[in-house]
């Protein structure tokens, strides 16, 4: 094996578990802030307004991060309940692409001016993308 490949290997290997704690950290805050709130809660935040249903949205879902895969189902059971498509939408985006819980690990691990920076325009983007995509649907 090339020698700069295995150097380069094994520094990899080690930043990775450097950086174990923080992100199973970050898992298991995110987990807690989720169990915390009930789904329930949720109807009561939302207005019918686009834009501050989109914001509120938002809002939530950069705290109460979350992974893809849940989105969907969680998706699912706030339109059941009622909750207008534009403030689901803004929640998901958020709540996959804005991640204020993580931060601190993110801005460790990729520097504190990046994850601040992408986090603020993921947040501003999620409103934009909602209003867009319902609007798009025709269901505004």
């Amino acid at each position: 094996m090339n020698e700069k490949l295995k150097s380069a290997m094994i520094k990899s290997a080690r930043s990775i578990f450097n950086s174990l704690p923080i992100l199973v950290g970050a898992i298991l805050l995110i987990g807690l802030a989720s169990t915390l709130m009930p789904k329930s809660y949720y109807a009561a935040l939302f207005s019918k307004n686009i834009l501050l249903d989109s914001i509120i949205g938002s809002g939530l879902g950069s705290v109460l991060a979350g992974n893809p895969i849940t989105s969907y189902v969680l998706g699912g059971e706030f339109l059941k309940q009622g909750i207008s498509l534009v403030a689901v939408t803004s929640f998901l985006v958020a709540w996959v692409t804005v991640g204020l819980v993580q931060l601190p690990a993110e801005a460790l691990l990729l520097g504190r001016k990046f994850a601040i920076l992408r986090n603020i325009l993921s947040f501003l983007l999620s409103i934009i993308v909602a209003i867009i995509t319902v609007f798009i649907v025709g269901l505004l």
